[in-house]
């Protein structure tokens, strides 16, 4: 099959279908691009593609990056992926397995996607215990001190992790909290290599919380899968134990959006 990305000549895009190429290579890659970057992909001419950036730009489908030269996804294509992923029929699939997951644990589940200033809950499947914690649906919680932000935070390159952890205080939300930079890189190193997060009373005072990566066919983080309790009813070396079901439930989530289920 031939490689849909390949460099082409200008003329093969059509003009209608220009601005989308650049939005997914851009998306495909996962990390800020340079205009640079994209004329070898995709073959464009460098004015088009700076044109195009601009246009993007003004959108807000795309956004510079830190260093100014670069661009990430903005806010309306982020918008976007949400809405894609919640689109009803992979939601009734996701649904569908966090349900299981839930009255398996018996503890509510959450799946969350990074967004600019934290995490954003996107699904989640309710406990029938009436002691639960309630984190809405479309919340948006810190990276630093929860288990799903801290697991996507573990998937970073190191300069892009270190310029998100230094652009502003580390806030202490509880007083397990970590705030200190070296204590936090050291969380994430062993989090990246265990393969799973973890909270411990670190976002909220009494909830304990256990997070797994959700991934796409290129291996890339697209969401996190997480249960969260009340510690007076589960602590937290207790929840190492739901690794199993929560990784079975990560693997079948990556198979749904891939159509392979």
């Amino acid at each position: 099959m031939p490689d849909d990305r390949r460099p082409r000549k200008d003329g093969q895009i059509p003009t209608n279908m220009r601005l989308l190429m650049v939005m997914e290579e851009v998306a495909r890659r996962g990390v800020a691009v340079k205009p640079s970057a994209l004329i070898a992909a995709l073959g464009l001419p460098k004015p088009t593609v700076h044109r195009l950036l601009q246009t993007a730009e003004a959108e807000g489908l795309l956004q510079r990056d830190i260093d100014g030269r670069s661009y990430g996804p903005g806010p309306r294509l982020r918008a976007l992926a949400i809405s894609t992923m919640s689109a009803e029929h992979l939601r009734t699939g996701r649904l569908t397995l966090m349900r299981g997951l839930a009255e398996q644990l018996g503890e509510t589940c959450n799946l969350a996607t990074p967004d600019r200033e934290g995490m954003t809950y996107l699904d989640r499947a309710e406990t029938e215990w009436p002691l639960r914690i309630q984190l809405p649906v479309g919340t948006q919680v810190p990276f630093h001190c929860t288990a799903s932000g801290k697991m996507y935070l573990s998937t970073l390159r190191p300069h892009i992790l270190r310029s998100i952890l230094t652009a502003r205080p580390l806030a202490a939300q509880t007083e397990q909290t970590l705030t200190n930079f070296d204590a936090l890189m050291a969380e994430l190193e062993t989090t990246r290599a265990r393969g799973y997060s973890t909270d411990n009373e670190e976002f909220m005072t009494g909830m304990a919380a256990i997070a797994v990566p959700v991934l796409d066919g290129q291996g890339k983080l697209l969401a996190t899968l997480s249960v969260h309790a009340p510690v007076q009813r589960r602590k937290l070396v207790d929840m190492i134990d739901w690794l199993p079901a929560l990784r079975k439930c990560s693997d079948d989530m990556t198979r749904l959006h891939l159509g392979t289920a």
